[in-house]
């Protein structure tokens, strides 16, 4: 066990078991755990130490409370939240599928029946939390999971929690805002603050595009 594991296996008591690490976490640190109070599993998200430390954690635990309020079939709801010291970290329930990113990358094509179930789907999560008032600002292929013959949208809220604990109105401290280039509006990338909804959609409509051609439209050497 590293000293970072250790550390949030003493941060998270004995609620919580610490299983495996899993790669590829985006904005966070990824592992599987087992709930010991109802022997689940369940995935804890941990926001790297860099990262924490220009948060706000007031500010972010009251964003993380309005998305754990979503409740649909197409959204893989927030369990709990917690944080000591520069530790902040929030959990999910495990999923056993592939993201829509594992996929692609092992070579998987979808017809354009399935493209249309997927982004029929996800749009369907998307409405229902519009119409709560929260907005992804990170769909992409990585937080879309494959859940039998449905897709599920995970980290909801997630990333408009880190953007608006930020002192900084939603950039890192390297001057990026938060989200995935490649999947993001132009308003979303110049931080503007009328910036809205549809961001989501915008993010959606590259993802249908990805899904049919298996590339993403824009790839430049660097994000701007």
């Amino acid at each position: 066990m590293s000293e970072f594991t250790a550390t949030l296996q003493s941060a998270l008591g004995s609620g919580y078991a610490l299983e495996r690490e899993l790669a590829g976490g985006g904005m966070s640190r990824v592992f599987v755990a087992t709930d010991t109070s109802l022997g689940r599993k369940v995935v804890v998200k941990v926001l790297p130490p860099e990262l924490a430390a220009g948060v706000n954690h007031e500010r972010f635990r009251r964003e993380i409370q309005v998305a754990a309020q979503l409740q649909h079939p197409h959204i893989v709801p927030l369990l709990s939240a917690g944080e000591q010291g520069a530790l902040i970290w929030y959990t999910m329930p495990f999923i056993n599928g592939l993201s829509l990113r594992d996929a692609l990358a092992r070579g998987d094509r979808f017809t354009a029946r399935d493209v249309i179930r997927i982004l029929r789907e996800v749009a369907e999560g998307l409405d229902y939390a519009h119409g709560m008032g929260v907005i992804h600002r990170d769909i992409k292929p990585g937080n879309i999971l494959l859940q039998g013959s449905h897709a599920v949208v995970t980290d909801f809220g997630v990333s408009k929690a880190i953007s608006a604990a930020m002192p900084t109105s939603g950039y890192t401290s390297a001057g990026m805002a938060i989200g995935t280039p490649a999947y993001m509006a132009p308003e979303q990338i110049a931080a503007d603050p009328a910036a809205d909804h549809r961001m989501d959609l915008y993010a959606l409509g590259l993802l249908g595009y990805e899904l049919l051609t298996g590339k993403v439209p824009f790839k430049e050497a660097s994000p701007q």
